[in-house]
């Protein structure tokens, strides 16, 4: 299906464009009586009041709560909500634990590489942002719910064996790290999409999207709060052991809340569905190009083997391409290709990459140059959390009254200026300086970006494939946190080759998180202006 142009299809009377998605929930017939719908119970009224939601002869792949016709009640609504915020949390949080005791764990591995360390971070945002794409067709295929509940599942066990890993070494920790990630990718589309199937087009659906993206600064400071404290005052294993515990907890609440999503029954067609060999080279492109950046800044660019993967990966992403252009059911559909997109995944991947390089040579700079004790430092980015609740509240508001382009360009902005503080701040400033203030604008970048970018292309597509919408977003968040530190890794390695001056090499890295967050700006910028004038030749 071909989706029509919303903006020009759907102006308001004083001239502004109404952004939001015009299609009913089930099949993406149009219409504007959407617009009014606020909540699951209106949702069930529309949808029953409306044949073209279920086709007789065909599988109802509606949620059961809307084939039965009995709607989820408030406090349910609320547990549903929780529980796939939850997700968020906890994904951000495995990133914030490994940043917190960083050292701490690459002392108790015997990392004496200090730029390898940043492989902690970058092999589990590699695989949750590589396996984000094909995840979300398995939620479209075999149940969102289903895949949920093993996303929670995967991710609590591979946290057991990465505490287990203090008993054997770098390489095995390195290696859990990345299953692990496999897990949040398992997690995040299919929550998002169970969130896209849950809401219609509405006020009450942007600001359960922009919930979703609250948690994030949220749970990366819990993560790093509760690490510290077990690496301080117990032992570090137990910073995993315990993220294992809360998983299977989660899964099993989940298990119980989340209405029953109905997979696919057409199975003789599963293995095309699924795009295996697309899977498969996708994956395998974007996981070597990744390895060779992040080993580039740990090696150096002179081993020969780095430019071996980085070529064998193009190579791959190339085949990926052919192979998608003529698939039956590619990952991601030819007709969603179209500017709009581009315009959105471009911004969040410059404004994601800059948050990967801020957020780890922000740890960096605390734990190593001021000298912090991993708590003191994990205390200090609580201020992320606070304000990264107020740019989602502020932002679920705002996505129903301005245009979309604004909000980017404004997150644009945060990272950039967050980015600038904290690269220029010098070693011996107060926190309540630059620090702080760094602390408090960064987030908004990240919590204004996620859920306009998130809501945009949910908004485009229609109910089937919400996992994909859903996927798109993510991929690019978490696979360009992982490339982002390869780049700042490279540029740091090459201008403190000898590790005598690591201030001036945590500088040149946030510079090069400075000159990513500036191209997003321009990016934005152009297409808001591009979109500014478009509106104005429609009019005359």
């Amino acid at each position: 299906m071909i989706v029509p142009d919303i903006e020009t299809q759907y102006p308001l009377s004083d001239g502004v464009v109404d952004e939001r998605n015009p299609f009913v929930q089930g099949g993406g017939t149009q219409s504007v009586r959407a617009e009014r719908i606020s909540s699951p119970l209106e949702a069930e009224k529309a949808n029953s009041s409306d044949a073209s939601t279920h086709e007789p002869g065909k599988p109802d792949n509606r949620p059961r709560h809307a084939r039965t016709g009995r709607p989820l009640s408030f406090p349910r609504e609320i547990a549903v909500v929780t529980v796939v915020c939850l997700a968020q949390l906890m994904t951000q949080a495995g990133v914030g634990q490994a940043l917190a005791i960083i050292d701490v764990t690459g002392d108790s591995l015997g990392i004496t590489n200090v730029a390898s360390r940043s492989w902690v971070i970058a092999a589990y945002s590699l695989t949750v942002g590589t396996f984000i794409l094909p995840a979300g067709r398995w939620g479209d295929l075999f149940g969102h719910k289903r895949m949920f509940v093993i996303g929670f599942v995967w991710f609590g066990l591979w946290s057991i064996l990465a505490g287990l890993s203090v008993y054997v070494d770098q390489i095995f920790f390195d290696f859990c790290r990345a299953m692990q990630g496999i897990g949040p990718a398992i997690l995040l589309p299919n929550g998002i999409a169970i969130l896209g199937t849950l809401y219609p087009p509405s006020p009450r659906k942007d600001m359960a999207f922009a919930m979703f993206g609250s948690v994030a600064p949220g749970g990366a400071t819990v993560g790093a709060v509760f690490a510290s404290i077990f690496a301080q005052f117990v032992w570090w294993p137990w910073a995993y052991w315990a993220m294992a515990i809360a998983c299977l907890m989660i899964a099993f609440v989940a298990w119980v809340v989340i209405p029953a999503c109905p997979s696919k029954d057409d199975k003789d067609e599963m293995f095309q569905r699924l795009d295996v060999l697309g899977s498969i080279f996708g994956v395998g492109g974007l996981v070597l190009v990744n390895v060779a950046w992040n080993q580039g800044s740990t090696i150096g660019w002179t081993t020969t083997y780095t430019y071996i993967l980085l070529i064998i990966g193009f190579v791959l992403l190339g085949i990926f391409a052919f192979i998608e252009s003529r698939a039956a059911y590619p990952l991601i559909p030819r007709t969603i290709l179209n500017a709009k997109l581009g315009f959105v995944l471009g911004c969040i991947a410059c404004g994601w990459s800059t948050f990967g390089v801020w957020v780890y040579y922000s740890f960096q700079f605390l734990l190593v140059l001021r000298g912090q004790t991993p708590l003191l430092t994990s205390a200090q980015f609580v201020p992320c959390a606070i304000s990264g609740l107020c740019a989602a509240v502020s932002t679920g508001v705002l996505m129903s009254r301005i245009r979309h382009a604004y909000i980017m360009l404004t997150a644009l902005l945060c990272f950039t200026v967050g980015t600038i503080l904290i690269a220029t701040a010098p070693v011996e400033q107060t926190y309540w300086a630059q620090t702080f203030i760094s602390m408090v604008i960064t987030p908004w970048g990240m919590d204004m970006s996620f859920p306009a970018g998130t809501l945009i292309l949910s908004a485009a597509l229609p109910r089937e494939h919400q996992g994909l919408a859903a996927s798109l977003v993510s991929t690019v968040v978490n696979y360009s946190i992982s490339l982002g530190l390869g780049f700042a890794g490279t540029v740091e390695s090459n201008v403190d080759k000898d590790r005598s001056d690591m201030l001036k090499g945590f500088r040149a890295a946030l510079y090069m998180g400075i000159g990513l967050a500036s191209l997003g700006v321009a990016v934005a910028a152009l297409f808001t202006v591009m979109t500014r004038q478009r509106r104005a030749t429609e009019k005359r």
